[in-house]
């Protein structure tokens, strides 16, 4: 048996191909589908299933269209219900997929109410299970995705998903769809598979699921000793652990883009097959009414210059992801790229999330190119931090700002800036000193705040903690 792991660092995912006596198994596979059916037909396989864990909150799915195009069975869990053709999976019914392969659904609810795993049987000896949203690899799926009304409750749902999840071999594969880099993770992930035995010695949340229903039932039994059954006393116990580990689960919760709210109706609805990522040219004068403007060249480029209300990000894997949390969803959009720039990557990842409405892009800006900011080092930050009445815009996150605070710096989280709009105080006439962990939250900040008359001066390679320990170091000296 193979299993192969396609992974899509900028949402922090991972497809999976298995490959077992010539037959194939596609797992939560993403909208761009060929870079899957490639593999399937390298591998001279008969795709049997396509399998999907549940609907899914950081993508639109492609396992409509990769069943569709290779008479695959696509297998949803049974609650999601959606609006085209498939086989609902229901619960322990196993579905055989021949020579031995048998794949098994575990509603594994906790993610999302609808969540199902899939444990793989190869003769019937468990070989691996498809964990999705439910255990990960050193965390697990957040609860809160679909609101805060409902996160406890699926918070003690997902405790005794991963309790279930735990009882499988300590031998059998973990392979989950979210890891590292995920906004769907509980707490940060990294190796992206595992097992389920080395999950039970190396997994805090796993571990505080399978551990803290006994002693809590033991304390609870000790607690109404001579006065409630042995029975009522072990259920007191299991409420006990459900909550205290939703209390865990919940403690520190990271934000929610902002187009996650889109995918799941798009993926019980249905997805459209992947569109061409050949976009047309443009002149600037032809950028339609209304369009958003996307800057994808460098930080370097677009400080020296760039149009007038453009956001600025520049390419990296999570390109798509600033740009479904910070644009409209589904809005008109416009790139701007260097002239010999490949923008095909660019817009893949907006098609990832469903926005396919890339209007074509623009090469030469000529005197249009009037918003700027300056990138300046660590050592020149400093020397602008140390000016008389500096004004420093923080734009991380608030986990983060609780590890590294900079004293005296506005927070406000980059994606904020456009729900909530620039923080009161900050002075358009003097330069704000913009910074992040890195430099590309804080160079995506700039034109933001460029855009509406401010100064920006961004600090860049290098983020809020190198300030800080910049400072400590010339105290010590």
């Amino acid at each position: 048996m193979e299993i192969v792991s396609f992974r899509t660092p900028g949402l922090g995912d991972q497809s999976h191909l298995l490959v077992h006596e010539g037959l194939g198994v596609l797992v939560d596979p993403q909208r761009d589908v060929d870079r899957f059916l490639r593999a399937v037909a390298e591998r001279d396989v008969e795709l049997r299933f396509v399998l999907e864990t549940h609907l899914h909150n950081d993508y639109v799915s492609g396992a409509e269209q990769a069943a569709l195009r290779t008479g695959a069975e696509l297998v949803l869990p049974a609650a999601a219900a959606a609006a085209y053709r498939h086989t609902p999976a229901f619960h322990l019914e196993d579905l055989a997929a021949g020579r031995g392969l048998v794949v098994r659904p575990i509603h594994t609810p906790g993610h999302t109410p609808e969540h199902t795993g899939y444990l793989v049987l190869a003769d019937g000896e468990p070989a691996a299970v498809f964990s999705g949203g439910s255990l990960l690899v050193a965390s697990a799926g957040r609860p809160d995705l679909l609101g805060p009304e409902r996160a406890r409750t699926l918070a003690r749902l997902q405790y005794g998903s991963l309790r279930r999840l735990a009882a499988l071999p300590p031998r059998t594969r973990l392979f989950p769809t979210h890891g590292q880099g995920s906004f769907c993770t509980a707490s940060g992930a990294g190796r992206h598979t595992s097992t389920i035995g080395e999950e039970l010695t190396g997994n805090p949340l796993l571990a505080l699921a399978v551990g803290g229903a006994a002693s809590a039932a033991s304390a609870t039994s000790a607690a109404s000793a001579g006065a409630d059954s042995a029975a009522s006393a072990a259920s007191a116990g299991a409420d006990a652990a459900a909550e205290a580990f939703a209390d865990a689960l919940l403690a520190d919760p990271m934000p929610i883009p902002a187009f996650y709210r889109h995918m799941g109706r798009a993926n019980v609805l249905g997805v459209p097959p992947m569109p061409s990522p050949r976009v047309p040219e443009l002149t600037v004068t032809a950028v339609p009414d209304g369009a958003r403007v996307v800057d994808v060249r460098s930080r370097r480029a677009q400080a020296r210059g760039a149009l007038p209300g453009s956001v600025g990000i520049e390419p990296g894997d999570d390109l798509g992801s600033w740009a479904g949390w910070l644009l409209p969803y589904r809005a008109p959009l416009v790139l701007v790229a260097e002239r010999e720039q490949d923008v095909t990557e660019e817009v893949v990842q907006l098609a990832r999330i469903g926005m396919d409405t890339v209007r074509g892009v623009v090469r030469d800006l000529g005197p249009a190119a009037t918003q700027t900011f300056t990138l300046v080092d660590l050592p020149a930050f400093l020397r602008h931090l140390a000016l008389p009445g500096a004004q420093v815009l923080d734009v991380r996150m608030p986990a983060e700002r609780r590890a590294a605070r900079l004293a005296g710096a506005v927070e406000r989280f980059l994606p904020d800036l456009v729900t909530e709009g620039v923080p009161d105080g900050l002075d358009r006439d003097r330069p704000v000193l913009v910074a992040c962990g890195s430099g590309r939250r804080a160079s995506i900040a700039a034109t933001l705040l460029a855009g509406e008359g401010y100064r920006p001066v961004v600090l860049t390679d290098a983020g809020i903690p190198d300030v800080l320990a910049a400072r400590t170091a010339h105290r010590a000296a």
